[in-house]
Formats: C-alpha cells, structure tokens, sequence
C-alpha cells in the first residue's frame, strides 16, 4: 500500500514580494534543506515528488528534487484552501474563522461549495497515488487528510510545523495515519 509523505512548506519570509503568492525565508529555506535530508536519509530511493503550485511549496521541494535529480510535478489539487473573494474580508481573518470550525460549518455559506470541491481535490489527489509519494503541500490540506485518516470533523484536527513531514498509507479502504509530523508550538494564526 503506498505511504504519502506530506511536508508542510517551509517558513514564508517575513516581508514577501508577492503577498498572494509568498517566497520562503531564510528560517524556510533551511526547513527545507533539514526536510530533504530527512527524507533523503529516511528513503531507500527516490519518489516521485509533488507539489502545491505555490512558490513556498515548490521552494520546499526544491532540496529534495536536487538531491534526487528529480523534477517535481505541480499538482494542483494540493493547493491551500480558497478563501472567499469579497470585498473587505482579509484572507487572514477568514482563515481564523475557518480552522475554528468543522467542515460541516465550512461547507455552508458563501464560499461553501468551493470549499468543499476544494476538499474533495485534496482526497482524490492523494487517493489516486498508486505508489510511495513525497507531496509538498500545505497546512489545510494536511489536515484534511489527517482528518479524514482519523475520522474527524475537525477542520484543524492537527498543527504540523513548517518543514515537517506527516506519513500516511493509501488503501482501497480509505487513508490511514502512519507517522504525525511535528507540530507547531505556537499558534498558528
């Protein structure tokens, strides 16, 4: 049964060039290199690697896909939730309120729908794994698979730190947790 290796991005710089679409900072990057010689000592071979389209998800991978001379693939489905388009309402505020709620709440509402076709993505793009993967990714999605691996309804079910992988196993059954990554010590928003 193939194991999905969930790395959380690295730390995004503090002050980003691009807001909507932020780079890694220093403390990211070196989370990023300990990520890919974590996963580079733990691996008897290299994976097949994806990512988020994210700049901070692709700059995580960046160490490991050199390490292995691999090119990741961008797989859009692990991107991080979408946060309503209105006016006035901060993506930051919205995701607060979110990882507050479970997904029934999450479903309903203005941006309920793509909320939940969001959240299907997630599931299906790890289900449809047929091999041991590495999956760049970020801190929402991971939840929704430890979620679903757990069987709560929890949006935020688990905290995982920047940098840390989270092992799950992909079966006919469903997904099954192997190894929770670190945690975040602080809170996340």
């Amino acid at each position: 049964m193939p194991l999905i290796y969930l790395v959380r991005h690295g730390r995004i710089a503090d002050v980003p060039a691009d807001p909507l679409d932020p780079e890694l900072g220093e403390q990211g990057l070196e989370q990023a290199r300990a990520a890919a010689r974590g996963l580079h000592a733990r691996l008897p071979h290299p994976l097949p690697i994806l990512s988020s389209p994210m700049r901070r998800c692709r700059q995580t991978a960046a160490p490991l896909a050199e390490l292995w001379q691999a090119t990741p693939v961008v797989e859009p489905r692990v991107i991080e939730v979408p946060a309503p388009r209105q006016p006035g309402l901060q993506r930051e505020q919205w995701l607060k309120h979110l990882l507050a709620a479970d997904w029934t709440q999450a479903d309903e509402g203005d941006n309920g729908a793509a909320v939940a076709a969001w959240r299907r993505g997630v599931r299906e793009a790890i289900l449809a794994r047929g091999g041991d993967t590495v999956i760049f990714t970020h801190f929402v999605p991971i939840n929704v698979i430890v979620g679903l691996a757990l069987g709560q309804d929890s949006v935020c079910c688990f905290r995982p730190d920047n940098g840390s992988v989270t092992v799950v196993e992909v079966s006919a059954g469903g997904i099954r947790l192997v190894d929770r990554g670190r945690e975040v010590q602080t809170r996340v928003l």
